[in-house]
């Protein structure tokens, strides 16, 4: 089981970035932390890599339902989702596999929930071409 969703889309990586974010507040997630790596990585170490942005996306209801299943969730949370500019105007956009990343949680409420949200990332990403 891949521990990720991934597509490339033939836009910019600003316009893949905008997709996700609009795409996925229409599937209530908000985004509750941005990292930008090329701008930390270059900063910490003074390296350049490719923009690549690392977004902290929260369903209040489903961090809720996880947070009643299991107090210390919140090691897990948010859904990650990454913006990888690929030159040439491609951009891969990927996010995390909430089922294979609870995997190592025995907790049968919180696998049925892992179970939601994975089809619901899973499918935008799909979709997201």
């Amino acid at each position: 089981m891949e521990y990720y969703f991934s597509t490339i889309l033939d836009c910019s990586f600003e316009e893949a970035e905008s997709k996700v974010i609009a795409g996925l507040k229409e599937k209530g997630f908000g985004m509750i932390t941005e990292i930008d790596m090329r701008q930390k990585l270059n900063e910490k170490l003074g390296v350049e890599i490719q923009k690549y942005k690392i977004l902290g996306m929260c369903n209040p209801g489903f961090a809720y339902k996880a947070l009643q299943a299991e107090e210390k969730i919140g090691t897990m949370l948010p859904c990650n989702v990454i913006v990888i500019d690929k030159g040439n105007g491609s951009t891969e956009v990927s996010a995390v596999n909430p089922l294979a990343s609870m995997m190592a949680i025995q907790n049968p409420a919180l696998g049925e929930l892992a179970t939601e949200v994975t089809g619901v990332l899973q499918d935008f990403i799909q979709k997201l071409c």
